[in-house]
């Protein structure tokens, strides 16, 4: 059974916004990449793709721990909070 999380329409655009603006600083690293630009330049714009994805990072988990795991723990699952410490330990590798 494939999982989906019901996400309001305020979440999806937040999210949706914050990944476009990545998708463009992606965009404008391969566009130095091309220009040859200076090495630690493109080292600083990654660095920052790498702190917004991050922060969705952070939105999504907290979403996550409190909708889905808060829920399943109400119903008497455990599934979600093993799901969770799977998740964290793969984030935090």
């Amino acid at each position: 059974m494939e999982k989906h999380t019901c996400r309001g329409e305020e979440e999806k655009r937040n999210l949706s916004r914050r990944l476009k603006l990545i998708e463009g600083q992606v965009k404008g690293i391969e566009k130095m990449i091309q220009n040859d630009a200076y090495c630690p330049e493109v080292l600083i714009q990654i660095s920052a793709v790498i702190s917004a994805l991050n922060s969705v990072n952070k939105i999504l988990l907290s979403s996550h721990i409190k909708n889905c795991v808060v829920n399943d723990v109400q119903h008497g699952s455990q599934e979600a909070l093993d799901e969770l410490v799977t998740v964290l330990h793969r984030l935090m590798k």
